[in-house]
C-alpha cells in the first residue's frame, strides 16, 4: 500500500524484531492515518535532500515491538509519528541532520535526532517543539545546532 509518492507501508512496518519474536506489527486505522502524515513529511525530507532515496530502518512499532527494542514508552513510533532513516546518497546521518535542521519551519518536526552516529530520527507531534537532539553512549542531549 502506497502512503505517498515514494513510500510504501511495508517500509514503515518491517521489523526484524517483530519477525523474530512473532509479534504482529500491523498498524490500526488511526496509526495508518498518522503514517500517511509521516510519509508526507518524509517526502519533504527527500526533497530537501535533493530527491535522493531514503532508507527507513524503523517506522511504526506496535507497543510490544517497541518494548522489545527498548523504545521509550511514549515513543512517536508507537502511534506512527516517527521514522528512523538514512540517505546514503546524500551523506552521513550528521550531514543529513545539519541540512534538515536548516529547514525546521518547513518540515515542522517535533524532534530531529542524530542517533548513535548511525541514523536520523525525525518525529512529528501535534505541537512540534523542533528539538535538535543527539543520542550516543552518553545518553540524550539537546543541541542548538548539529
Amino acid at each position: 500500500m502506497k502512503l505517498s509518492s515514494h513510500f510504501d507501508l511495508s517500509e514503515f512496518t518491517v521489523s526484524q524484531t517483530a519477525a523474530r519474536l512473532g509479534f504482529d506489527n500491523t498498524p490500526d486505522a488511526k496509526a495508518l492515518a498518522e503514517l500517511q502524515r509521516t510519509a508526507e513529511m518524509l517526502e519533504k525530507v527527500r526533497t530537501v535532500l535533493g530527491g535522493r532515496p531514503i532508507i527507513i530502518s524503523s517506522g511504526y512499532r506496535a507497543p510490544k515491538v517497541n518494548a522489545a527494542v527498548g523504545g521509550s514508552s511514549n515513543s512517536a513510533h508507537i502511534w506512527g509519528g516517527a521514522a528512523d532513516f538514512t540517505c546514503p546518497g546524500f551523506g552521513t546521518p550528521l550531514a543529513i541532520c545539519r541540512e534538515l535542521s536548516t529547514y525546521a519551519e518547513m518540515l515542522d518536526f517535533d524532534q530531529l535526532i542524530h542517533e548513535f552516529g548511525a541514523w536520523v530520527h525525525i518525529g512529528r507531534a501535534p505541537a512540534p517543539r523542533r528539538q535538535l537532539l543527539v543520542i550516543d553512549s552518553g545518553g540524550a542531549r539537546a543541541v542548538e545546532a548539529f
